[in-house]
Protein backbone atom coordinates (compact mmCIF):
# COMPACT_ATOMS: atom_id res chain seq x y z
CA UNK A 1 0.00 0.00 0.00
CA UNK A 2 3.00 2.33 0.84
CA UNK A 3 4.63 1.69 -2.09
CA UNK A 4 1.27 1.66 -4.22
CA UNK A 5 0.67 5.44 -2.96
CA UNK A 6 4.44 6.41 -3.39
CA UNK A 7 3.29 5.26 -7.16
CA UNK A 8 0.56 7.42 -7.29
CA UNK A 9 1.50 10.66 -6.25
CA UNK A 10 4.75 10.58 -7.95
CA UNK A 11 2.67 9.83 -11.01
CA UNK A 12 -0.15 12.77 -10.68
CA UNK A 13 2.54 15.02 -10.53
CA UNK A 14 4.31 13.33 -14.16
CA UNK A 15 0.65 13.50 -14.86
CA UNK A 16 -0.03 17.40 -14.33
CA UNK A 17 3.57 18.51 -15.29
CA UNK A 18 3.99 16.42 -18.72
CA UNK A 19 0.56 18.06 -20.38
CA UNK A 20 0.17 21.50 -19.08
CA UNK A 21 3.97 22.75 -18.32
CA UNK A 22 4.23 23.46 -21.78
CA UNK A 23 0.54 25.39 -21.40
CA UNK A 24 2.08 27.52 -18.50
CA UNK A 25 5.24 28.51 -20.35
CA UNK A 26 3.33 29.46 -23.53
CA UNK A 27 1.06 31.65 -20.91
CA UNK A 28 4.22 33.39 -19.98
CA UNK A 29 4.32 34.87 -23.87
CA UNK A 30 7.52 33.22 -24.05
CA UNK A 31 8.62 32.20 -27.87
CA UNK A 32 8.06 29.04 -29.81
CA UNK A 33 11.66 27.98 -29.94
CA UNK A 34 12.23 29.42 -26.29
CA UNK A 35 9.76 27.08 -25.05
CA UNK A 36 11.18 24.03 -26.85
CA UNK A 37 14.45 24.73 -25.41
CA UNK A 38 13.15 25.25 -21.91
CA UNK A 39 11.41 21.74 -22.76
CA UNK A 40 14.47 20.18 -23.89
CA UNK A 41 16.48 21.50 -20.76
CA UNK A 42 14.84 18.33 -18.85
CA UNK A 43 14.99 15.34 -21.12
CA UNK A 44 18.81 16.29 -21.13
CA UNK A 45 19.16 16.41 -17.55
CA UNK A 46 17.82 13.43 -17.03
CA UNK A 47 19.82 11.38 -19.29
CA UNK A 48 23.04 12.98 -17.40
CA UNK A 49 21.84 12.62 -14.03
CA UNK A 50 19.57 9.69 -13.93
CA UNK A 51 22.37 6.98 -14.20
CA UNK A 52 24.79 8.76 -11.35
CA UNK A 53 21.96 9.57 -8.81
CA UNK A 54 20.34 5.97 -8.65
CA UNK A 55 23.81 4.61 -8.47
CA UNK A 56 24.22 6.19 -4.93
CA UNK A 57 22.03 3.48 -3.52
CA UNK A 58 24.86 1.15 -4.48
CA UNK A 59 27.27 3.63 -2.45
CA UNK A 60 24.56 2.76 0.51
CA UNK A 61 22.21 5.88 -0.12
CA UNK A 62 18.83 4.51 0.98
CA UNK A 63 16.36 4.97 -2.03
CA UNK A 64 13.73 6.96 0.57
CA UNK A 65 16.33 9.48 1.14
CA UNK A 66 16.72 10.36 -2.70
CA UNK A 67 12.66 10.25 -2.73
CA UNK A 68 12.94 12.76 0.36
CA UNK A 69 15.29 15.03 -0.88
CA UNK A 70 14.58 14.88 -4.55
CA UNK A 71 10.72 15.98 -3.74
CA UNK A 72 11.54 18.95 -1.86
CA UNK A 73 13.55 20.06 -4.23
CA UNK A 74 10.83 19.58 -6.46
CA UNK A 75 8.30 21.39 -4.26
CA UNK A 76 11.06 24.10 -3.97
CA UNK A 77 11.51 24.80 -7.54
CA UNK A 78 8.15 24.65 -8.25
CA UNK A 79 7.25 27.06 -6.22
CA UNK A 80 9.85 29.50 -7.54
CA UNK A 81 9.08 29.01 -11.33
CA UNK A 82 6.56 31.79 -11.01
CA UNK A 83 9.27 34.23 -9.08
CA UNK A 84 11.75 33.27 -11.64
CA UNK A 85 9.81 33.46 -14.67
CA UNK A 86 8.92 37.23 -13.51
CA UNK A 87 12.69 38.01 -13.06
CA UNK A 88 14.42 36.45 -15.87
CA UNK A 89 14.15 33.85 -18.18
CA UNK A 90 17.56 32.28 -17.25
CA UNK A 91 16.91 31.78 -13.79
CA UNK A 92 13.38 29.86 -14.85
CA UNK A 93 15.75 27.73 -16.84
CA UNK A 94 18.44 26.90 -13.73
CA UNK A 95 15.16 26.29 -12.13
CA UNK A 96 14.20 23.80 -14.52
CA UNK A 97 17.47 21.99 -14.89
CA UNK A 98 17.28 21.51 -10.42
CA UNK A 99 14.11 20.27 -11.19
CA UNK A 100 15.21 17.88 -13.38
CA UNK A 101 17.97 16.72 -11.60
CA UNK A 102 15.92 16.32 -8.63
CA UNK A 103 13.23 14.71 -10.29
CA UNK A 104 15.60 12.11 -12.05
CA UNK A 105 16.14 9.46 -9.26
CA UNK A 106 12.34 9.34 -8.15
CA UNK A 107 10.77 6.33 -10.31
CA UNK A 108 13.46 4.49 -10.55
CA UNK A 109 14.10 4.98 -6.68
CA UNK A 110 10.55 3.51 -6.28
CA UNK A 111 11.18 0.79 -8.97
CA UNK A 112 14.51 -0.32 -6.39
CA UNK A 113 12.11 -0.52 -3.51
CA UNK A 114 9.19 -2.51 -5.05
CA UNK A 115 11.77 -4.60 -7.10
CA UNK A 116 13.69 -5.33 -3.90
CA UNK A 117 9.71 -6.13 -1.62
CA UNK A 118 9.38 -8.80 -4.95
CA UNK A 119 12.51 -10.82 -4.52
CA UNK A 120 11.92 -11.00 -0.43
CA UNK A 121 8.14 -12.16 -0.76
CA UNK A 122 5.87 -13.74 -3.75
CA UNK A 123 3.44 -11.60 -1.82
CA UNK A 124 4.76 -9.10 -3.93
CA UNK A 125 3.56 -8.28 -7.43
CA UNK A 126 5.42 -5.46 -9.20
CA UNK A 127 3.29 -4.73 -11.89
CA UNK A 128 0.12 -4.38 -9.59
CA UNK A 129 1.76 -1.79 -7.47
CA UNK A 130 3.11 -0.18 -10.46
CA UNK A 131 -0.36 -0.21 -11.58
CA UNK A 132 -0.75 2.71 -9.32
CA UNK A 133 1.43 4.81 -10.91
CA UNK A 134 -0.69 4.68 -14.25
CA UNK A 135 -4.03 5.09 -12.68
CA UNK A 136 -2.50 8.37 -10.96
CA UNK A 137 -1.11 9.69 -13.78
CA UNK A 138 -4.33 8.71 -16.17
CA UNK A 139 -6.45 10.30 -13.15
CA UNK A 140 -4.51 13.66 -13.55
CA UNK A 141 -5.22 13.79 -17.22
CA UNK A 142 -8.60 13.59 -17.25
CA UNK A 143 -9.22 15.73 -13.75
CA UNK A 144 -5.89 17.92 -14.39
CA UNK A 145 -7.37 20.17 -17.02
CA UNK A 146 -10.74 20.87 -14.75
CA UNK A 147 -8.80 21.66 -11.47
CA UNK A 148 -6.78 24.00 -13.33
CA UNK A 149 -9.22 25.67 -14.84
CA UNK A 150 -10.69 26.68 -11.31
CA UNK A 151 -7.25 27.66 -9.94
CA UNK A 152 -6.50 30.19 -12.76
CA UNK A 153 -3.67 30.19 -15.01
CA UNK A 154 -0.70 32.34 -14.49
CA UNK A 155 0.41 30.10 -11.31
CA UNK A 156 -1.92 27.02 -11.14
CA UNK A 157 0.50 24.42 -12.51
CA UNK A 158 3.42 25.43 -10.67
CA UNK A 159 1.07 25.94 -7.42
CA UNK A 160 -0.49 22.51 -7.85
CA UNK A 161 2.86 20.92 -8.86
CA UNK A 162 4.56 21.95 -5.51
CA UNK A 163 1.77 20.53 -3.21
CA UNK A 164 2.21 17.37 -4.67
CA UNK A 165 5.52 17.66 -4.13
CA UNK A 166 5.35 17.95 -0.74
CA UNK A 167 2.28 15.28 -0.45
CA UNK A 168 5.39 13.13 -1.94
CA UNK A 169 7.81 13.93 0.36
CA UNK A 170 5.52 13.15 2.98
CA UNK A 171 4.34 9.65 1.82
CA UNK A 172 8.31 8.90 1.14
CA UNK A 173 9.55 10.11 4.83
CA UNK A 174 6.78 8.12 6.38
CA UNK A 175 7.72 5.03 4.44
CA UNK A 176 10.28 2.04 5.29
CA UNK A 177 12.51 0.50 3.05
CA UNK A 178 11.50 -3.15 2.45
CA UNK A 179 15.02 -4.28 2.75
CA UNK A 180 17.94 -3.00 4.54
CA UNK A 181 20.67 -0.33 2.89
CA UNK A 182 23.62 -1.90 1.27
CA UNK A 183 26.62 -1.47 3.41
CA UNK A 184 28.65 1.48 1.81
CA UNK A 185 31.03 0.49 -1.12
CA UNK A 186 34.51 1.49 -0.57
CA UNK A 187 35.40 4.18 -3.34
CA UNK A 188 38.39 2.68 -4.15
CA UNK A 189 36.32 -0.41 -4.91
CA UNK A 190 35.32 -1.23 -9.15
CA UNK A 191 31.84 -1.60 -9.58
CA UNK A 192 31.00 -4.61 -10.64
CA UNK A 193 30.11 -4.89 -14.43
CA UNK A 194 26.81 -5.42 -16.17
CA UNK A 195 26.37 -8.48 -17.92
CA UNK A 196 25.94 -8.52 -21.24
CA UNK A 197 22.68 -9.99 -20.83
CA UNK A 198 21.10 -7.58 -19.09
CA UNK A 199 22.97 -4.52 -21.39
CA UNK A 200 21.64 -6.39 -23.86
CA UNK A 201 17.69 -6.21 -22.76
CA UNK A 202 17.83 -2.33 -21.23
CA UNK A 203 19.09 -1.70 -24.94
CA UNK A 204 16.09 -3.66 -26.41
CA UNK A 205 13.89 -2.15 -23.83
CA UNK A 206 15.22 1.35 -24.59
CA UNK A 207 15.04 1.33 -28.54
CA UNK A 208 11.20 -0.09 -28.19
CA UNK A 209 10.38 2.30 -25.55
CA UNK A 210 11.97 5.11 -28.06
CA UNK A 211 9.33 3.49 -31.51
CA UNK A 212 6.70 5.72 -29.05
CA UNK A 213 8.36 8.84 -30.06
CA UNK A 214 6.35 9.71 -33.27
CA UNK A 215 2.43 8.77 -31.28
CA UNK A 216 3.85 10.96 -28.33
CA UNK A 217 5.04 14.28 -30.65
CA UNK A 218 2.98 14.14 -33.48
CA UNK A 219 0.16 11.49 -32.71
CA UNK A 220 -2.63 14.13 -32.03
CA UNK A 221 -1.30 16.66 -34.37
CA UNK A 222 -1.72 14.37 -37.37
CA UNK A 223 -5.44 12.46 -35.87
CA UNK A 224 -6.25 16.33 -35.73
CA UNK A 225 -5.27 16.91 -39.14
CA UNK A 226 -7.04 13.68 -40.51
CA UNK A 227 -10.05 14.82 -38.81
CA UNK A 228 -10.68 13.27 -35.74
CA UNK A 229 -12.05 15.53 -33.44
CA UNK A 230 -10.94 16.49 -30.22
CA UNK A 231 -12.64 14.41 -27.35
CA UNK A 232 -11.89 11.15 -29.90
CA UNK A 233 -8.43 12.46 -29.17
CA UNK A 234 -8.88 11.82 -25.86
CA UNK A 235 -10.18 8.79 -25.95
CA UNK A 236 -7.82 7.74 -28.10
CA UNK A 237 -5.12 8.55 -25.06
CA UNK A 238 -7.11 6.90 -22.45
CA UNK A 239 -7.35 4.12 -24.26
CA UNK A 240 -4.16 3.63 -24.55
CA UNK A 241 -3.21 3.88 -20.61
CA UNK A 242 -6.40 1.88 -19.98
CA UNK A 243 -4.36 -1.08 -21.47
CA UNK A 244 -1.41 -0.63 -19.80
CA UNK A 245 -3.24 -0.61 -16.51
CA UNK A 246 -5.32 -3.92 -17.42
CA UNK A 247 -1.70 -5.55 -18.71
CA UNK A 248 -0.21 -4.52 -15.15
CA UNK A 249 -3.14 -5.66 -13.45
CA UNK A 250 -3.56 -9.52 -15.59
CA UNK A 251 -0.07 -9.86 -16.00
CA UNK A 252 0.62 -11.61 -12.47
CA UNK A 253 -1.98 -14.31 -13.83
CA UNK A 254 0.12 -15.57 -16.97
CA UNK A 255 1.89 -18.47 -17.16
CA UNK A 256 5.50 -18.19 -15.41
CA UNK A 257 6.97 -18.80 -18.81
CA UNK A 258 5.64 -15.91 -20.23
CA UNK A 259 6.98 -13.70 -17.68
CA UNK A 260 10.26 -13.97 -18.38
CA UNK A 261 12.31 -10.53 -19.42
CA UNK A 262 13.12 -11.71 -23.08
CA UNK A 263 9.70 -13.15 -23.51
CA UNK A 264 8.22 -9.79 -22.09
CA UNK A 265 10.70 -7.54 -24.33
CA UNK A 266 9.65 -9.53 -27.40
CA UNK A 267 5.96 -8.94 -26.69
CA UNK A 268 6.56 -5.33 -26.93
CA UNK A 269 8.66 -5.05 -29.66
CA UNK A 270 6.14 -7.57 -31.43
CA UNK A 271 3.24 -5.06 -30.86
CA UNK A 272 5.43 -1.72 -31.16
CA UNK A 273 6.37 -3.24 -34.69
CA UNK A 274 2.57 -4.14 -35.49
CA UNK A 275 1.66 -0.56 -34.53
CA UNK A 276 4.38 0.91 -36.61
CA UNK A 277 2.76 -0.28 -39.55
CA UNK A 278 -0.68 0.02 -38.76
CA UNK A 279 -0.36 4.06 -37.90
CA UNK A 280 0.50 4.33 -41.14
CA UNK A 281 -2.16 2.51 -43.05
CA UNK A 282 -4.66 3.91 -40.69
CA UNK A 283 -4.74 7.97 -41.96
CA UNK A 284 -7.05 9.28 -39.29
CA UNK A 285 -9.75 6.03 -39.17
CA UNK A 286 -10.72 5.45 -35.65
CA UNK A 287 -11.28 1.68 -36.59
CA UNK A 288 -8.02 1.13 -37.04
CA UNK A 289 -6.55 3.87 -34.41
CA UNK A 290 -8.42 2.14 -31.54
CA UNK A 291 -7.21 -1.54 -31.67
CA UNK A 292 -3.57 0.53 -32.25
CA UNK A 293 -3.66 2.28 -29.32
CA UNK A 294 -4.93 -0.75 -27.60
CA UNK A 295 -1.15 -2.27 -28.74
CA UNK A 296 0.21 0.40 -25.62
CA UNK A 297 -0.15 -2.20 -23.04
CA UNK A 298 2.10 -4.23 -24.73
CA UNK A 299 4.36 -1.65 -26.56
CA UNK A 300 4.72 0.14 -23.19
CA UNK A 301 3.26 -2.12 -20.39
CA UNK A 302 5.23 -5.19 -21.41
CA UNK A 303 8.35 -3.64 -22.85
CA UNK A 304 8.73 -2.24 -19.16
CA UNK A 305 8.22 -5.08 -17.49
CA UNK A 306 10.20 -6.67 -19.05
CA UNK A 307 13.01 -4.33 -18.52
CA UNK A 308 12.59 -4.56 -14.49
CA UNK A 309 12.34 -8.49 -14.64
CA UNK A 310 15.93 -8.08 -15.81
CA UNK A 311 17.10 -5.92 -14.03
CA UNK A 312 15.59 -7.95 -11.10
CA UNK A 313 17.25 -10.94 -12.43
CA UNK A 314 20.55 -10.39 -13.80
CA UNK A 315 22.17 -7.17 -12.17
CA UNK A 316 24.87 -8.26 -10.11
CA UNK A 317 24.69 -7.30 -6.04
CA UNK A 318 26.51 -3.82 -5.45
CA UNK A 319 25.01 -2.25 -9.00
CA UNK A 320 21.47 -2.82 -8.67
CA UNK A 321 20.53 0.65 -8.64
CA UNK A 322 23.17 1.38 -11.24
CA UNK A 323 21.46 -1.03 -13.34
CA UNK A 324 18.23 0.61 -12.82
CA UNK A 325 19.49 4.35 -13.58
CA UNK A 326 21.15 2.67 -16.69
CA UNK A 327 17.09 1.76 -17.62
CA UNK A 328 15.81 5.71 -17.17
CA UNK A 329 18.80 7.27 -19.11
CA UNK A 330 19.27 4.83 -21.89
CA UNK A 331 15.24 4.81 -22.55
CA UNK A 332 15.43 8.92 -21.83
CA UNK A 333 18.55 9.55 -24.70
CA UNK A 334 17.18 6.78 -27.16
CA UNK A 335 13.37 8.49 -27.22
CA UNK A 336 15.32 12.22 -27.21
CA UNK A 337 16.84 11.27 -30.55
CA UNK A 338 14.04 9.52 -32.34
CA UNK A 339 11.74 12.47 -31.33
CA UNK A 340 14.46 14.80 -32.67
CA UNK A 341 13.97 12.15 -36.10
CA UNK A 342 10.54 12.21 -35.79
CA UNK A 343 10.48 16.20 -36.10
CA UNK A 344 12.28 16.49 -39.71
CA UNK A 345 10.62 13.76 -41.23
CA UNK A 346 7.39 14.66 -40.29
CA UNK A 347 8.45 18.06 -41.55
CA UNK A 348 9.62 16.56 -44.77
CA UNK A 349 7.16 13.62 -45.10
CA UNK A 350 4.28 13.86 -42.82
CA UNK A 351 2.59 11.84 -40.51
CA UNK A 352 2.39 8.57 -42.28
CA UNK A 353 6.19 8.33 -43.40
CA UNK A 354 6.71 9.42 -39.42
CA UNK A 355 5.06 6.45 -37.51
CA UNK A 356 6.23 3.69 -40.46
CA UNK A 357 9.95 5.05 -39.17
CA UNK A 358 9.26 3.28 -36.07
CA UNK A 359 9.19 0.19 -37.06
CA UNK A 360 12.87 0.41 -37.39
CA UNK A 361 13.59 0.64 -33.91
CA UNK A 362 10.75 -1.89 -33.32
CA UNK A 363 12.95 -4.68 -35.32
CA UNK A 364 16.19 -3.84 -33.78
CA UNK A 365 15.15 -4.00 -29.75
CA UNK A 366 13.61 -7.17 -31.06
CA UNK A 367 16.93 -8.43 -32.18
CA UNK A 368 18.54 -7.11 -29.06
CA UNK A 369 16.53 -9.31 -27.40
CA UNK A 370 17.44 -12.32 -29.46
CA UNK A 371 21.04 -11.81 -28.42
CA UNK A 372 20.23 -11.54 -24.71
CA UNK A 373 18.27 -14.50 -25.03
CA UNK A 374 21.39 -16.50 -26.70
CA UNK A 375 23.89 -14.65 -24.31
CA UNK A 376 21.54 -16.35 -21.16
CA UNK A 377 21.38 -19.86 -22.69
CA UNK A 378 25.41 -19.63 -24.15
CA UNK A 379 26.02 -18.62 -20.25
CA UNK A 380 23.93 -21.56 -18.80
CA UNK A 381 25.66 -24.23 -21.02
CA UNK A 382 29.28 -23.19 -20.25
CA UNK A 383 28.04 -23.47 -16.83
CA UNK A 384 26.28 -27.03 -17.12
CA UNK A 385 29.56 -28.17 -19.22
CA UNK A 386 31.62 -26.72 -16.20
CA UNK A 387 29.81 -28.01 -13.23
CA UNK A 388 29.65 -31.51 -15.50
CA UNK A 389 33.51 -31.64 -15.37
Amino acid sequence: MRLGLLYTVVFVEIGIAMPFMPVWLGGLGLDAALIGLLLALPIATKVLATRPLTGLIDRGVRPRTLLVAGSLVLALTYALMPLAAALAVTMLGLLIVLNAVAQAPLVPSIDYLTLAAARRSRRIDYARIRMCGSVGFLAANLAGGALLGLLGDRVAVPLLLTGLALVATLVAAAGRDPAPALAPRPASAAAPPLPAVLRLSIGAAALIQASHAAVYAFGSLDWARHGVSTPWIGTLWAVGVAAEIALFALVGRWPARWRSPFRLLALGGGAALVRAVGLYWAEGELALLLPLQLLHGLTFGATHLGAMAAVSGFSPEGARGRAQGTVGASTALVSALATLACGAVYRLLGGPATFLMMAPLALAGLGLVVLAKRDREARRFGAGSRDAV
